[in-house]
C-alpha cells in the first residue's frame, strides 16, 4: 500500500499543524480513505491510492506554509484546508500565504482566510477608497481594522479614524443612561474589540488619549477634512444617501477610506434608502473607488454561521 512519513521540527510543531485534536486527524482518514498516525515529529500516511497519500500530505504542506506566514492555526482552519484539497483546490488555498498577504500586528500576524479576503485585501492596499460588501461573519471590518492598524505602525498614516451610524433600536439616545461617551459606547464597542485584538489595551487607550486613534459616531465626521489617516466606515449599510456623501466628501489629503456593511441588516426605517445600497450604482467605475462583494463562502466564524446566513437566504428567496 503506497505510504509516506512527513517529519518536522518538533512534536509541538506537528501538533499545531493538527490543532493536536485526533479528530481532525479521523477527517482526513475520513475525507481521503487513509490511515494517518501521528507520533512524536512525524505523521505516517497510507492510502489505497498514491493520490490520496499525497493529498494528505498537501494539507500539512499548506498548513506548514501558513504557520510560516504567522497563521495561528485553528480547528476551523485545518478543516477548511483539508476540504480545499478534496475539492482540487489546494492551489487556490497555497496563494492564501504568499508573502504580501500576511499582515503584522502588535500581537499577532493576521493571514486572510479566503481568497475573498485575499482578493479584499489587495483592493484595500491598491485604492483610495473601498467598499467591502457581505454578510457576518466575513471579516469585512477586521481585516480593515488590521490594515490600519499596520500602516500606522510602518508610519504610512498618521491616525485611525473609525465610525458607525449611531443607528437607535427601539430605544432613543436622549433615554439611554450616563452621558453621550456611556449612550453612544454600545455602538462602538465592535470597534474596540477588534483593536484591542491588535494591540494591548494600554497602547489602545494611550494612542486614543492623544488622538492617534479615534472613535467616534458618523455625525460627527460632518465639516471635517481627515488628513493623513485611514478612516474606517462601519455598518454602512444604516447610513442614508446623504450621510454617505457627507462621509465620502470628508477624504482629505494622504487618506484613504473603507467602508464596510452588509446590505441584509438594514436598520434605519424602511422609508428611506440605504446610503450604502445607493452608492454602489453612483460609483461604480471610478478610478480608485473599488467594491468588494463577499458571499457565504467567505465566512469565518462558527461554521454554523454559514450555514444560518444560507438558510436565511433560502428563506427570503421564497418569501419575496
Amino acid at each position: 500500500m503506497p505510504s509516506r512519513k512527513l517529519h518536522f521540527q518538533s512534536p509541538r510543531q506537528l501538533g499545531e499543524l493538527y490543532c493536536g485534536r485526533e479528530e481532525n486527524l479521523e477527517l482526513l482518514e475520513q475525507t481521503f480513505d487513509a490511515t494517518v498516525l501521528s507520533r512524536d515529529n512525524w505523521v505516517q500516511i497510507e492510502a489505497p491510492s498514491p493520490d490520496a497519500v499525497e493529498a494528505v500530505a498537501e494539507v500539512f504542506n499548506i498548513l506548514q506554509e501558513g504557520r510560516e506566514q504567522g497563521l495561528n492555526i485553528k480547528n476551523a482552519d485545518f478543516q477548511k484546508v483539508a476540504n480545499g484539497v478534496a475539492n482540487g483546490r489546494q492551489d487556490e488555498l497555497r496563494s492564501l500565504y504568499e508573502r504580501g498577504t500576511v499582515i503584522k500586528t502588535k500581537r499577532k500576524s493576521i493571514v486572510p482566510k479566503s481568497v475573498g479576503q485575499k482578493s479584499y485585501l489587495a483592493e484595500i492596499f491598491a485604492n483610495d477608497v473601498v467598499f467591502g460588501i457581505g454578510p457576518a461573519g466575513t471579516g469585512k471590518t477586521y481585516l480593515a481594522m488590521a490594515a490600519a492598524v499596520s500602516k500606522l505602525l510602518s508610519g504610512d498614516i498618521e491616525r485611525i479614524i473609525l465610525s458607525r451610524p449611531a443607528v437607535e433600536a427601539g430605544e432613543t439616545l436622549g433615554f439611554l443612561p450616563g452621558d453621550l461617551q456611556e449612550k453612544i459606547l454600545p455602538y462602538l464597542r465592535p470597534l474596540y474589540d477588534a483593536l484591542h485584538d491588535m494591540m494591548s489595551p494600554t497602547d489602545v487607550e494611550k494612542l486614543i488619549e492623544r488622538g492617534i486613534i479615534e472613535i467616534a459616531p458618523l455625525a460627527y465626521m460632518r465639516g471635517r477634512t481627515l488628513s493623513n489617516a485611514f478612516v474606517i466606515l462601519d455598518e454602512a449599510q444604516n447610513t442614508t444617501p446623504e450621510q454617505m456623501m457627507m462621509f465620502l466628501t470628508r477624504l482629505g489629503e494622504g487618506s484613504q477610506m473603507v467602508v464596510t456593511g452588509d446590505l441584509t441588516q438594514i436598520d434605519i426605517p424602511k422609508a428611506r434608502i440605504s446610503g450604502l445600497l445607493e452608492v454602489k450604482n453612483i460609483l461604480k467605475g471610478i478610478k480608485g473607488v473599488a467594491f468588494h462583494f463577499f458571499d457565504n463562502t467567505d465566512v469565518v466564524r462558527h461554521q454554523l454561521v454559514q450555514r444560518i446566513i444560507e438558510a436565511y437566504d433560502r428563506y427570503r428567496d421564497t418569501h419575496q
